[in-house]
């Protein structure tokens, strides 16, 4: 299973900052989230970027079992 870190207001929505979820693709790790997490989780995290290891990931990219998929939401401020 990756490791998904959840940031801001996605880490808020799941209430941990750090789960373990299974898939062998990014995007398959993000489905089962929005399954373990629900609707409120999934709108929010429609919004976030995604990262595979420290670098921006596309749904259909591999993940291993020591992987490490990130949500990052949109920042704003002044």
């Amino acid at each position: 299973m990756a490791v998904l870190r959840l940031f801001a207001s996605v880490r808020v929505a799941a209430d941990t900052g750090k789960v373990h979820v299974p898939g062998s693709t990014v995007g398959e790790v993000l489905a089962a989230a929005d399954e373990k997490f629900g609707e409120a989780f999934a709108g929010v995290a429609t919004t976030c970027r995604v990262w595979l290891n420290g670098e921006a990931a596309m749904a259909t990219d591999p993940v291993d079992d020591d992987d490490e998929v990130a949500l990052l939401p949109p920042v704003s401020g002044g």
